[in-house]
């Protein structure tokens, strides 16, 4: 029939009109043209996603890298029970976890935090539960710089959570930790992101006056000149 052409056959395609699908099923016959497509259709995330997580694009780079040989070696897998999208994200994260647990010092833990008053918090709601304040404070600029800024272990956590959307039993599984520890650092990481929000928000303040006065200054000397 016209228009299918057999694998192996010598044909030139362009990349930009080869869907995720065709793209899946060269790739895991051992076309390097669907691997090259899936990359260019999902490099970006996979790479986002790896830097959230790792905090510097050095690492992150690296992770990507991991994830897409990750893929190579097990894209036969792939039985289309789920998108591929989500299959993909969850190989990354794997790889990811799986570094973090290769690099993981015995001093460092889940529980550790930039600041020693954080074991003293006590959560006054359920830990685990939607954290409405915090989701109507956050802008996508802030919120990136914030959460560079938040110890590991708290970024993951709340990145898992609140960003990709995993459940807590779905987190205890892949971090090796217990459901209550897991709402647990949930909480500690929106309170200290929350507290390095207000941060930015008062610089932002102080930055706007400051700005205000050097606007003001040379219109009030202006004035008196004038008199």
């Amino acid at each position: 029939m016209a228009g299918l052409v057999p694998i192996g056959t010598s044909v030139s395609v362009r990349m930009d009109e080869m869907s995720e699908a065709e793209a899946i099923r060269l790739a895991i016959a051992g076309d390097h043209d669907g691997f090259e497509r899936l990359y260019e259709l999902h490099s970006r995330r996979v790479y986002s996603l790896c830097l959230r997580l790792a905090g510097n694009p050095s690492d992150a780079e690296d992770l990507a890298q991991e994830a897409f040989l990750q893929l190579f070696r097990k894209i036969h897998t792939f039985r289309g029970e789920s998108r591929f999208s989500t299959w993909l994200h969850r190989m990354t994260l794997n790889v990811v976890l799986m570094k973090r647990r290769r690099k993981r010092h015995p001093e460092v833990s889940l529980d550790a935090t930039a600041e020693h008053d954080d074991a003293d918090s006590k959560p006054m709601i359920d830990p685990g539960a939607p954290d409405l304040k915090l989701t109507g404070a956050l802008d996508r600029v802030n919120i990136e710089k914030a959460l560079q800024k938040l110890p590991k272990g708290y970024r993951e956590m709340f990145i898992l959570h609140d960003v990709e959307g995993y459940e807590h039993n779905e987190i205890a599984g892949l971090l090796g930790c217990s459901v209550g520890n897991s709402k647990s650092q949930l909480f500690k990481a929106r309170v200290k992101l929350r507290q390095l929000l207000r941060e930015v928000v008062r610089s932002r303040a102080r930055a706007d006056r400051e700005s205000s006065r050097a606007v003001v200054a040379p219109a009030s000397r202006f004035r008196c000149a004038k008199a």
